[in-house]
């Protein structure tokens, strides 16, 4: 089994920072893809932010150039760094990622807990 762990969220002010962290344990032979989701209030979940192996990044229209992905590989983590935030912004974020738990490398999806984030005045 695999877990992920966020932290991080919170209550902040337009145009405020937030960073959100997550980090994976568990049975780990590699992990492909580690990426950040938002799931607003009567809304499907979105992709927000994702890396995989090597410097792959990718970003929604929304979040481009205010939220910035990063990954540590060594220690199995994914961090968000949210800038500029919007009330538009606030949304359950969770932490996802593609893991193999053997050499076979059959990589499956995991899925953090969530953790909320509010952009308000």
């Amino acid at each position: 089994q695999v877990q992920l762990v966020e932290s991080g969220g919170g209550l902040v002010q337009p145009g405020g920072s937030l960073r959100l962290s997550c980090a994976a344990s568990g049975r780990i032979f590699s992990i492909n893809a580690m990426n950040w989701y938002r799931q607003a209030p009567g809304k499907e979940r979105e992709l927000v932010a994702g890396t995989r192996s090597g410097a792959y990044t990718t970003y929604a229209d929304s979040v481009k150039g205010r939220f910035t992905i990063s990954r540590d590989n060594a220690k199995n983590t994914v961090s968000l760094e949210m800038n500029s935030l919007k009330p538009e912004d606030t949304a359950v974020y969770f932490c996802n990622a593609k893991v193999a738990s053997d050499i076979r490398l059959t990589y499956q999806d995991y899925w953090g807990q969530g953790t909320q984030v509010t952009v308000s005045s």
